[in-house]
């Protein structure tokens, strides 16, 4: 079960990577008397999520959706130092099981979306890529994230189904940052998921490569242990895996599970 005595710092942490929607507010039962549902999540949901508690917070009023998000290992391993969270997640069933295998998930996880990544390049495309091949050649500024977060898992095995060797010039916290560098224009590549440079607008091109099928990432999504908003994380996760739900993360670029 959770260890709470590590409830304040862990709150601590959890304020540095919040994108807040208010203050805390007293548990209760959804719809009485309001309350803050906290939800961690993969950077990559931030966009369709954000827009999902808007929806969430005008159906119950006087509820406030507070999100985490940022890589699903960094958030996950929050959760079982003692964070107080509602629902959670993930960008990949591994980083998942970091929380169930503690005991954390109250019930089992269930899939929400699948995402599968694609090649970032600047609008000017500087480094003239066009092709995941392209990734090795001498002297191109490539980014990807770090081994451990979910994004960088599935590029290694993306990168590997495509037999091609890569020199990251860095490797990034999560999936935003990767996309961040290349719309500066501080890499001339990254590989961030289809969903990402969806987002970006106008400010990447993503260039799409059929290795990446051998790396679809899949989401679960579960109610936390424990949680201070129990049947709020019920309806919330409801809500996600609904029609309303549904359409909202197809429009975002996310595949059914």
């Amino acid at each position: 079960m959770r260890t709470w005595i590590a409830i304040a710092a862990a709150t601590a942490l959890l304020g540095a990577g919040t994108a807040a929607c208010g203050e805390v507010g007293e548990v209760g039962e959804a719809g009485a008397g309001g309350g803050t549902l906290t939800v961690f999540a993969a950077a990559s949901l931030t966009e369709a999520f954000t827009s999902l508690g808007a929806t969430f917070e005008g159906s119950h009023p006087g509820v406030q959706v507070r999100f985490n998000f940022g890589a699903s290992s960094t958030l996950a391993r929050q959760i079982t130092q003692g964070a107080p969270a509602d629902v959670f997640a993930a960008a990949s069933p591994a980083t998942m099981r970091t929380v169930t295998d503690a005991g954390d998930a109250a019930g089992s996880p269930q899939l929400l979306a699948r995402n599968r990544l694609v090649i970032a390049i600047p609008k000017d495309n500087p480094g003239k890529v066009a092709k995941v091949a392209d990734l090795s050649r001498p002297g191109l500024k490539v980014v990807l994230c770090a081994a451990q977060v979910p994004c960088g898992a599935a590029a290694a095995k993306a990168l590997g189904a495509a037999g091609t060797e890569v020199e990251p010039v860095s490797r990034e916290k999560d999936v935003k940052a990767v996309l961040t560098k290349v719309g500066l224009g501080e890499a001339d590549a990254g590989l961030v998921y289809r969903t990402d440079v969806q987002a970006a607008g106008d400010r990447v091109t993503g260039i799409e490569f059929p290795e990446a099928a051998q790396a679809v990432n899949d989401y679960p999504l579960v109610e936390v242990a424990d949680a201070p908003q129990g049947a709020l994380a019920r309806e919330f996760i409801r809500l996600v895996l609904g029609p309303q739900g549904r359409s909202v993360l197809t429009r975002a670029g996310f595949e059914a599970p």
